[in-house]
């Protein structure tokens, strides 16, 4: 091309009025430095997206029924993951005879209640007997049998016998245990008393936040040594505890939906 002609070009370019370009559509232009693209067919040019994308996290089984019924369909699938304690939905999941996106979903992530990871984490550990008071005493809401009240008298008198020598523990037919003590103070010094205690206790826990509470008995531990006494607790099966619960949280929602919740992960 001359010169003259590519002037003449470059100043049809630039008087040309200007055009509006659709959205939606893909268009090409010849210019002085190559064919120019303009995309205009993504979804930022649009007023809504072209389809539902993203995935939302929720914390109970309620929100998950809430957020199923605006946004499932007839070919949704929900897989349950009871390692990662986990309920996923993929909301846009492939059809029989075609596939889509399975971009849109919905992730049930199970969080473990305060009490419950208090519990657990002291499970099997012995304390000095002030420490073991308190955690009674933090924790008489999650206490059963014996009554709240009980347990508080209880965790009263091993804060009052903080000045004894612990030198003995016996297990009464009553199913509770007995431990024998000399008082070491000034004033009472080698008086002799006793101090007893539930063998067992019921507690109740909840695991997960937003799910039902669930009965537990935890056995007393002991141990007399150089230190004095130390107490704690054994919780009986807290694992199958856990695995009951998450199992009913899936039941629940399966009760409350119109496909079949899956063992398994999404792809």
């Amino acid at each position: 091309m001359t010169d003259n002609a590519q002037t003449i070009v470059d100043t049809a370019l630039r008087t040309a009025p200007p055009a509006e370009l659709e959205p939606g559509k893909y268009y090409a232009f010849h210019t002085p430095g190559g064919i120019r693209e303009v995309d205009l067919t993504g979804d930022q040019h649009k007023d809504q997206p072209t389809r539902k994308t993203g995935t939302t996290t929720v914390r109970d089984a309620q929100s998950f029924l809430a957020y199923w019924d605006k946004h499932h369909d007839t070919a949704s699938e929900v897989y349950a993951d009871s390692d990662r304690l986990t309920i996923t939905a993929v909301l846009d999941a492939h059809q029989a005879d075609s596939a889509r996106w399975a971009g849109h979903r919905l992730h049930l992530a199970l969080r473990e209640t305060t009490a419950w990871k208090q519990w657990l984490r002291l499970d099997g550990e012995l304390m000095d007997q002030e420490a073991f008071a308190e955690f009674l005493e933090d924790h008489l809401p999650e206490l059963l049998e014996p009554a709240a009240a009980d347990m508080l008298e209880i965790a009263q008198s091993f804060q009052a016998a903080q000045k004894v020598d612990f030198q003995s523990a016996t297990r009464l037919t009553s199913g509770q245990r007995q431990f024998q003590y000399v008082e070491t103070q000034t004033t009472k010094a080698g008086q002799k008393g006793q101090l007893t205690v539930p063998e067992t206790f019921i507690i109740g826990l909840v695991p997960f936040e937003g799910s039902e509470g669930y009965r537990l008995t935890a056995r007393l531990r002991h141990r007399i040594g150089q230190n004095g006494l130390r107490l704690g607790y054994k919780l009986e099966r807290p694992d199958e505890i856990r695995t009951t619960a998450f199992a009913d949280v899936v039941k629940a929602i399966g009760e409350q939906i119109d496909v079949p919740v899956m063992n398994g992960t999404a792809a």
